[in-house]
């Protein structure tokens, strides 16, 4: 077997078995294609059935020399899982990787914004250009909806269920969740789609897609982000931010505000609670107002 057959199996794998999204297959593929690159390099002829220790510990460790910690741990961790598949297909009797030790590090807390700091960016919005209105619904349903920013891009129209005030979302792995939608985003919505939308010419495909580019084409994920940083620039905002920093803020300020754990998790698409949980260390100030609220040994007797 040849590395670009057992990455294309691999593949295969991940988007039949396992149902991961293009995106996380992309990334582990390109983990794979950097042990390849690195064996061809330094011309080394072991193959994905008899690659042994020594050589992957070489490879982690020259990469290790120019990523960080964190990026270090995602590529041993995509890296086992190739070699758990081929142990799993049989093609194999040991992982290589299994004495390989990932590298500890902190949990990394999420960049949030204030409201006040969502106001200003949504506020230096320039309204007299058409994709104005546009990119005023599109802030708003990645702050209101608290969305990643492929579902957004893949909102559809008939997936706008405005009058039970929720919206149909498909999250990683083709997994779908109802999420509430609040006035305010419906309203800059159908701003949006009565005054801008309506008039484009939409290419062949694109017609139920809600947020389109000026080609009548679906927006890519990057023209988020290059919306997002020329507006972060535009009103002076010095952090770092993109898409997924509304998504944190959603959580962040639900939290605050005294939502529900679990909902936030349901709202979020997150498979697991603790996913969910990182939010509880952003702020930690409400918990103590929790526990003077709730707790019965917290009042004055």
């Amino acid at each position: 077997m040849t590395w670009k057959q057992a990455l294309q199996d691999y593949q295969h794998y991940l988007k039949i078995e396992r149902g991961l999204s293009s995106n996380s297959i992309t990334n582990y593929a390109l983990d794979i294609k950097k042990l390849m690159a690195f064996l061809e390099e330094h011309q080394i002829n072991s193959g994905p059935l008899n690659i042994g220790n020594e050589e992957v510990q070489r490879f982690i460790y020259e990469a290790a020399k120019t990523i960080n910690p964190r990026s270090q741990a995602r590529l041993i961790s995509g890296l086992k899982g190739l070699f758990n598949y081929l142990v799993f297909e049989d093609y194999r009797k040991d992982n290589p990787m299994d004495l390989m030790e990932t590298p500890k590090i902190g949990r990394k807390l999420p960049e949030t914004l204030s409201l006040e700091e969502i106001n200003t960016l949504i506020s230096g919005i320039d309204l007299s250009k058409p994709q104005g209105e546009r990119n005023r619904a599109i802030l708003e349903t990645l702050y209101g909806c608290g969305l990643r920013v492929s579902e957004l891009v893949n909102l559809k129209l008939s997936d706008l269920y405005f009058d039970e005030d929720i919206i149909l979302v498909t999250g990683k792995g083709n997994k779908q969740r109802f999420v509430p939608i609040s006035p305010i985003n419906k309203k800059y919505i159908e701003l949006y789609q009565k005054h801008i939308r309506i008039h484009q010419k939409i290419e062949p495909g694109y017609e139920d897609i809600l947020f389109l580019n000026r080609r009548g084409k679906k927006l890519t994920r990057a023209m988020i982000f290059a919306i997002i940083k020329d507006l972060a620039k535009a009103t002076g905002l010095k952090k770092n931010v993109g898409p997924h920093t509304f998504r944190h803020s959603f959580a962040t300020h639900l939290l605050e505000n005294g939502a529900d754990l679990r909902a936030i998790q349901q709202m979020l698409g997150h498979e697991s609670i603790t996913t969910t949980e990182i939010y509880v260390h952003v702020n930690r100030t409400h918990l103590a107002d929790a526990l003077k609220a709730f707790h019965p040994r917290s009042r004055h007797q």
